[in-house]
């Protein structure tokens, strides 16, 4: 007799993963088993229970009726297993396990990463997965423990802990200011080369600091759009027009040849507010998560306040 046919627990675990990840090959990856070993658990469950319990197809999976109602029965059930094990774990005062983390590129690079070196070298249970990129990844679905982002918004479906502010710039290099000329006033973008992020609608919205007046909406323009925001960086440094960039990616050797444009209007565009750690809402978190969040929230808070010297320090030398 088989282990499956006799203890199916695992296999519906596996079951309540895959009616999550709705691919058996991300289903495999979160449980650290092949995609193989996946397909046949599933088969022998289906084969145990007497029923299909998953529709394959070249895609995606989905899950039958009778899946999905077992999903259902059995998937609280797990739920409360791991909060169990999680919390046995914390007794020691200690955290451990391994988190799997997703950043945007630009500010992982910049910012999470040369924080991370010091958070594992304090906690040396803990092991980090860290995966840098620019798609908006589904947590749940994809077995990320915490998501670092740059929201406009504060989204109230997930668990939220705010890691720093953040501010929109719009900038220059000197050679394309005395090429084409210093705005004014936003209206005048319009006469002008912009780079964008890429996927931005290509308007931009202004209010003038400090003053409740009518905000100005903007259509831009320009050569360049680009994910990245390193990227658009480099070029607006090389010239090419003027570029809204969050701050975290001014400051700095390249950073410092930039000149703020339209310094007396808050600019709104792509870009959010909020530097965030989100994860899946969930009764318990574990304690290797909040050691984490309180240890980039230190990090990034303090690299905020340096950040905002330096651009006022940097700007105020070109004005």
């Amino acid at each position: 007799m088989s282990t499956t046919s006799a203890t199916p627990f695992a296999d519906m675990h596996l079951l309540t993963i895959l009616a999550e990840t709705r691919s058996f090959t991300l289903a495999a990856e979160r449980l650290g088993i092949s995609r193989s070993s996946a397909s046949m658990r599933i088969a022998a469950l289906e084969r145990a229970v007497g029923v299909p319990l998953v529709r394959r197809s070249t895609r995606r999976v989905t899950l039958t009726e009778a899946g999905q109602q077992m999903v259902e029965e059995v998937a609280p059930a797990f739920a409360r297993i791991a909060s169990s094990y999680h919390a046995a774990h914390d007794l020691t005062g200690a955290p451990r396990g391994r988190l799997r983390i997703t950043a945007p590129v630009a500010l992982g690079r910049q910012h999470i990463s040369p924080l991370l070196g010091e958070f594992l070298l304090r906690y040396p249970q803990v092991s980090l997965e860290l995966e840098l990129t620019d798609r908006l990844v589904n947590l749940a679905h994809e077995g990320f423990d915490l998501a670092i982002r740059h929201a406009r918004h504060v989204p109230d479906d997930f668990v939220v802990w705010e890691l720093a502010r953040s501010e929109s710039l719009l900038v220059a290099s000197r050679a394309y200011l005395e090429r084409r000329g210093r705005p004014r006033h936003p209206s005048e973008l319009v006469a002008h080369d912009c780079v964008l992020y890429m996927g931005s609608p290509g308007s931009l919205v202004f209010t003038r600091r400090g003053q409740r007046t009518k905000p100005v909406h903007v259509d831009v323009r320009g050569p360049f759009t680009a994910n990245n925001s390193e990227v658009l960086r480099e070029v607006v440094l090389a010239g090419v027009g003027v570029g809204l960039l969050p701050d975290f990616s001014v400051p700095g050797e390249r950073g410092a040849q930039l000149e703020r444009v339209l310094p007396e209007w808050e600019v709104q565009g792509y870009f959010g507010n909020f530097l965030l750690a989100v994860r899946p809402f969930s009764p318990r978190v574990p304690l290797a998560v909040h050691c984490l969040v309180q240890h980039l929230q230190a990090g990034l808070g303090g690299c905020a306040a340096a950040r905002r010297r330096l651009l006022s320090a940097n700007f105020e030398k070109k004005e």
